[in-house]
């Protein structure tokens, strides 16, 4: 690659569509890779989930390496007029991002557990774990 300010204009304009035009093929083209080997990993993922159940364990440590499940906490609203209330109600705007702070709802929930925001859905799910001995 070189300097192109000497360049007639033309030929930086055509240069730059085609680099651009290269760059969006090659972005693709990971794109596409990369979804590939995110179902792979979705796959495993689940086999591994599948294989703590079935065996009653928690963690596997293997000549390979470890992995292990633990639960995975989700808080949201269905109704966010009715969380708006309840956090101004309880003065808890630390409750509050754009979408619920996981950090500070289920710490607010453990404290208060007599209290619970109309329209508050829980999902809790086991999740997997992989690191390389």
């Amino acid at each position: 690659m070189g300097d192109y300010s000497d360049a007639p204009a033309d030929k930086m304009t055509k240069a730059y569509i085609k680099i651009r035009q290269k760059r969006s093929e090659l972005s693709a083209e990971y794109k596409k890779k990369d979804d590939e080997l995110a179902q792979q990993l979705d796959i495993l993922k689940r086999a591994l989930l599948s294989y703590c159940d079935r065996n009653k364990v928690e963690s596997v440590r293997t000549d390979e390496g470890l992995f292990f499940r633990s639960n995975k906490t989700k808080y949201w609203a269905s109704d966010w007029e009715a969380m708006h209330k309840f956090v101004i109600e309880h003065q808890v705007p630390e409750l509050m991002d754009k979408r619920l702070n996981q950090t500070n709802i289920k710490q607010f929930l453990e404290e208060n557990p007599e209290l619970k925001p109309e329209g508050l859905k829980i999902d809790t799910e086991y999740v997997i774990s992989v690191r390389k001995k």
